[in-house]
């Protein structure tokens, strides 16, 4: 969490009635993980590699790091469903 701001839990329940439902939603998440794994390394090195305008190159600085938040996100629902399956 970013310093100084405050921290929220958010609560989901997903109906999960077989454990190839929960490997099939860990896959999913797996999955939109590669998929902004890979822009995250796309735009950073469009970024690094100096292309566009200065005005294009701080756009891209904003998109990677929103990039990086959901990457983020995607790592926590990732550890909580983890998580989850340890306590069933």
């Amino acid at each position: 969490m970013n310093a100084g701001s405050e921290g929220r839990v958010l609560r989901l329940e997903i109906p999960v009635d077989t454990e190839d439902d929960r490997a099939a939603l860990r896959g999913a998440l797996l999955a939109a993980r590669a998929s902004e794994l890979g822009e995250v390394q796309r735009r950073s090195a469009r970024h690094t590699f100096g292309y566009g305008t200065d005005t294009a190159r701080e756009s891209m600085t904003d998109e990677v790091a929103n990039r990086r938040r959901r990457l983020e996100m995607l790592d926590r629902l990732l550890a909580a469903l983890d998580a989850g399956s340890q306590d069933a």
